[in-house]
């Protein structure tokens, strides 16, 4: 349990940016992780006030606020008519609609979880993060920078026209994934993105052409080459790293038959 002694609804970014950089304080985001943690909090600062929860569609692109709801990207028509559903199986098995009503955006993709079925997916995409101070930064970038004070605002997808398609293995429906794989595709550029190896989510990408299934197959073979994976009480690495292999060919044959 967390001991919070001050709480403030921001009234600006500003106001919000200010208070967060003392050490003691934090940006509430859905509460949903911080709340089993430990320790102090000084300030408790409040986003939820200024208007952070939409999710506005132009002809180039999608823009997520930091305080949307992940039931909000599940039940969106537009993201999941435009990614083939993609996001809204990434988020479906997190835990359960209650809880999916509080967890937000923008705690689950700065918190960079290794577990994180949000940040797998938005990884295989032409993602950005939109930080108050740090500007626009591609996901790919972020995931790999250390934490700081900034508060980040909101996650950008492009519209890029990609294909995209996200597995996960889990030992029960809500449980944590054993591993988490999303694939994307626009025409010969191939993107991988796996996830709860058990380490965060990380990406490879690769430009060539895939005709079959032997080709499939090879191709998920050499992705899965590229990244380490580690042991935990849901899996060894052998496994994990057999589970990644079969995801990334399964998902590559499904979207060469789509196509």
């Amino acid at each position: 349990m967390i001991t919070i002694t001050n709480y403030v609804k921001a009234e600006s970014l500003e106001q919000a940016y200010e208070l967060n950089q003392k050490r003691a304080n934090r940006i509430l985001g859905g509460m949903m992780w911080m709340r089993l943690g430990k320790g102090r909090v000084q300030t408790a600062v409040d986003l939820s006030g200024l208007g952070l929860d939409t999710i506005e569609e132009n002809e180039t692109e999608f823009k997520i606020g930091c305080m949307c709801s992940l039931r909000s990207l599940e039940l969106h028509t537009g993201l999941n008519t435009y990614f083939n559903n993609a996001i809204r199986e990434s988020v479906r098995h997190i835990v359960g609609t209650q809880f999916r009503n509080q967890a937000t955006v923008g705690g689950s993709i700065y918190g960079r979880f290794g577990f994180s079925d949000i940040l797998t997916c938005f990884l295989a995409l032409d993602s950005y993060v939109e930080l108050y101070k740090g500007g626009v930064v591609p996901v790919s970038e972020f995931v790999n920078i250390e934490r700081d004070n900034d508060i980040l605002v909101g996650v950008i997808i492009k519209k890029d026209g990609c294909r995209v398609k996200y597995l996960t293995e889990r030992a029960a429906a809500t449980d944590f994934p054993i591993i988490a794989c999303a694939v994307s595709n626009v025409g010969k550029s191939w993107k991988v993105s796996v996830g709860a190896r058990p380490m965060k989510a990380a990406l490879v990408s690769e430009v060539t052409e895939i005709h079959n299934s032997e080709e499939a197959a090879g191709f998920a073979k050499k992705m899965a080459e590229q990244y380490t994976f580690g042991t935990n009480m849901r899996g060894s690495k052998e496994y994990r790293k057999h589970l990644a292999e079969t995801l990334i060919r399964r998902s590559v044959i499904s979207l060469m038959e789509e196509c």
